[in-house]
């Protein structure tokens, strides 16, 4: 059997949309996985939107991510694909002339799940985002093999969003780790109404977290992310 036939121990965390919080649930669950005393790797396969350094460029999220786990890697194992341009990342990459490898991304995966416990990976917009001119994130996640955790960002027009990506996961035949319900909107009205809808169609949430910025503890995602890298 080969490295790439074992399924990796982690999830992939993916969204109904951009801007539902993948960041922000993704470092909390790694931040508690650490406090739990596992070794955490985290993976950002592929980002666009980033800012030059001297060492190259960087992306806000891939740094969030490299914070919460304790697994020390160089920022290209973490982050293989980092475009300057906050763009959808398949036109990103055409512009830049590179070509995104999921095989590639599959042995970056499996070098880092190999000196962790746990690997959390976020992936980039929603499910079907492309990340190339054959590939979405939906095959990048079927490609790294491991059980999808969707964030769902509580706000109008999540129930169709939520429930599209949901029998999305399903079609491609991928392990369905759970949601969240991340509290994105403040003001949100009818958030119970909404949140109960969800639960008939989705099961109940992993965890239902209140809002919250980047960086900022979520005691809620505790168990949650005991559950997801037993």
């Amino acid at each position: 059997m080969s490295t790439s036939d074992i399924r990796p121990r982690g999830f992939f965390v993916t969204g109904t949309d951009t801007g539902v919080g993948k960041t922000v649930v993704a470092t909390a669950l790694t931040r508690a996985l650490v406090a739990r005393g596992r070794r955490v790797a985290v993976m950002k396969p592929v980002a666009s939107g980033s800012d030059p350094t001297p060492e190259g460029l960087r992306n806000a999220d891939a740094l969030a991510l490299i914070a919460a786990g304790n697994v020390a890697v160089p920022y290209e194992a973490v982050n293989p694909y980092c475009f300057l341009p906050p763009i959808s990342p398949h036109i990103a990459a055409r512009e830049a002339g590179v070509a995104v490898d999921l095989a590639l991304l599959r042995a970056r995966l499996d070098a880092l799940a190999a000196g962790s416990d746990c690997v959390v990976v976020e992936g980039a917009g929603g499910w079907l985002a492309p990340i190339s001119e054959t590939a979405a994130i939906a095959d990048l996640a079927t490609t790294l093999g491991l059980p999808v955790l969707l964030v769902v960002g509580l706000r109008l027009g999540c129930l169709n969003h939520a429930r599209l990506t949901r029998e999305a996961i399903a079609a491609r035949g991928a392990a369905f780790a759970g949601w969240v319900a991340n509290a994105v909107d403040p003001g949100f009205e009818r958030a119970a109404e909404n949140l109960a809808t969800l639960t008939a169609h989705l099961g109940e949430p992993l965890a239902r977290v209140a809002f919250m910025a980047a960086g900022q503890a979520a005691p809620e995602l505790s168990e949650a992310a005991a559950r997801l890298c037993a």
